[in-house]
């Protein structure tokens, strides 16, 4: 298993103050020095954490691989084509919304992804789809020619009760297993923390965590470099 950390919230931390510290460039490298498999980042229509310029020097500096997570709309595709990361993760994005709230619905717009999708992929770019653990969802991703799907685990990290959360754990295994059975390589992320992540990552068949808030939050008392220590070692410590 690997550890993606996402850096967006460096950058919330910089625009809050327009200033030009928290650098996300340099935490990306502090995080890949700490032993991140992978920079994580999600290029907004408002902008209001991560700019053109920080895809562009992630692109340049970075070891890993960069994944952008971003709009399906043709200035994003744009902007894919210009930097060319590893990774394209296609999200949902709600203009007020404080965070992605769910997974893309891919049943509803199947034939416009599939177009958009390929025109990625023939820039060299790997296509991933971030989607609800919905059965019928995980199905069209397959169907619009992606083989990596992140799966939304925000059900199992927002679970008010015990018993929510395991019925939520269930949804996300049998997801999983579902993708798997159809060849698709599995990524899960969103609501993950250093008090939540270890069933999932008792889970082999996930390859790849996508995590961010929960690093930064603890990156603001401990550093960059310990808090990624400290989540790679809980990813890990379960997946042997």
């Amino acid at each position: 298993m690997r550890l993606a950390v996402n850096v967006d919230h460096f950058a919330t931390l910089r625009e809050a103050r327009k200033s030009k510290e928290p650098d996300p460039v340099l935490a990306a490298l502090l995080a890949e020095q700490a032993g991140a498999g992978g920079i994580v980042c999600h290029i907004r229509g408002d902008r209001r954490h991560i700019k053109e310029r920080d895809l562009f020097m992630l692109r340049q500096t970075i070891k890993t691989k960069l994944n952008i997570e971003m709009a399906a709309t043709a200035e994003m595709k744009k902007i894919a084509l210009e930097v060319k990361p590893e990774i394209v993760s296609l999200v949902p994005e709600k203009p007020d919304e404080l965070t992605t709230e769910g997974g893309l619905q891919v049943v509803q717009q199947s034939n416009f992804l599939q177009s958009h999708i390929q025109a990625l992929q023939e820039g060299g770019i790997r296509v991933s789809i971030f989607v609800d653990p919905d059965l019928e969802q995980i199905e069209a991703c397959r169907r619009v020619g992606v083989d990596l799907i992140e799966i939304n685990t925000s059900s199992y990290a927002e679970a008010g009760t015990h018993q929510e959360r395991l019925n939520a754990l269930e949804r996300v295994k049998e997801a999983i297993g579902l993708g798997r059975r159809m060849g698709l390589e599995i990524h899960a992320g969103h609501g993950l923390d250093y008090y939540n992540i270890r069933p999932l990552a008792a889970i082999q068949e996930i390859s790849e965590f996508s995590i961010g808030f929960a690093i930064v939050a603890r990156a603001a008392i401990v550093g960059v470099d310990r808090a990624v220590r400290e989540m790679i070692q809980l990813v890990e410590s379960k997946s042997h």
